[in-house]
């Protein structure tokens, strides 16, 4: 299927590895234009070198909880010309019982996971409302919706992701801007791998053990009752942001665990 990708100039932060490496690299085989971002110019280099083959990629490192390196990647990929799509990517979490998250944890994680979409999308959304046209999307979470007891700060961060989606869709009426948010449900990139990696270890058990477990004490609403692939959201992520159609919405990859037909 063509979308209509083709020479449009798109930025995915947080691209250095699993879902907006994806991303970037479904992006590129659509033949769109990319700038990839991560926090290391190691992480850069890697992910372009990687994904030179397939198109024209190129990137720049930066910390999004800076205002100043925020200005820096934008002007960075706005040099290339103005921005079509801008992806907002980052973000991180971790397991923490409740009681343990300190003011500073969830400063820390409003700043990376809501604030980042903040700076980036305040800088690109005003010029894609005077040409008329652009796409945004904003990485949310099935968490966001259904929150996670033992990642309380992760899923309240997701669920800031869909207001500020929403709240952002309203100020594109009547023009060819759209702001959507995606929700995946549990991804196996390389960070959660490395988590369950860790899990097993410190349990002694076998990995596929720990992961079969996962879903049938975790989360047993699962209906496909396995991890999303990075390159299934991936594929979502670009149909969505070249769908003229889709503003405002928040459209779920994760697996049938809310259970909700809407």
């Amino acid at each position: 299927m063509d979308l209509g990708l083709k020479s449009k100039r798109v930025l995915v932060t947080g691209s250095g590895s699993g879902i907006g490496k994806a991303t970037a690299r479904v992006y590129l085989e659509e033949g769109a234009d990319v700038i990839v971002h991560g926090l290391t110019g190691e992480e850069v280099a890697a992910c372009i070198h990687d994904l030179s083959p397939l198109g024209n990629v190129q990137g720049l490192a930066g910390d999004l909880t800076k205002t100043s390196d925020a200005t820096a990647i934008a002007d960075f990929a706005q040099a290339q010309g103005p921005i079509d799509i801008l992806v907002n990517n980052v973000g991180i979490f971790s397991v923490k019982p409740f009681e343990d998250l300190t003011d500073e944890d969830w400063m820390r994680y409003f700043d990376i996971n809501v604030m980042s979409a903040v700076r980036m999308s305040r800088i690109f959304l005003p010029s894609m409302l005077r040409r008329g046209s652009g796409s945004i999307i904003n990485m949310a979470s099935e968490a966001g919706v259904k929150p996670l007891p033992q990642m309380v700060h992760y899923s309240v961060t997701k669920t800031a992701m869909l207001g500020l989606t929403r709240g952002m869709a309203e100020l594109t009426k009547g023009t060819g801007v759209r702001v959507n948010a995606i929700l995946p449900g549990p991804t196996w990139t390389e960070g959660v791998e490395a988590y369950f990696d860790g899990l097993a270890e410190q349990k002694g058990e076998n990995l596929d053990t720990i992961v079969d477990n996962y879903f049938k004490s975790d989360e047993p609403t699962s209906l496909i009752q396995r991890f999303v692939r990075p390159d299934e959201v991936a594929r979502m992520i670009v149909t969505i942001s070249a769908s003229t159609a889709s503003n405002g919405a928040a459209h779920r990859i994760e697996g049938g665990i809310i259970r909700s037909i809407l």
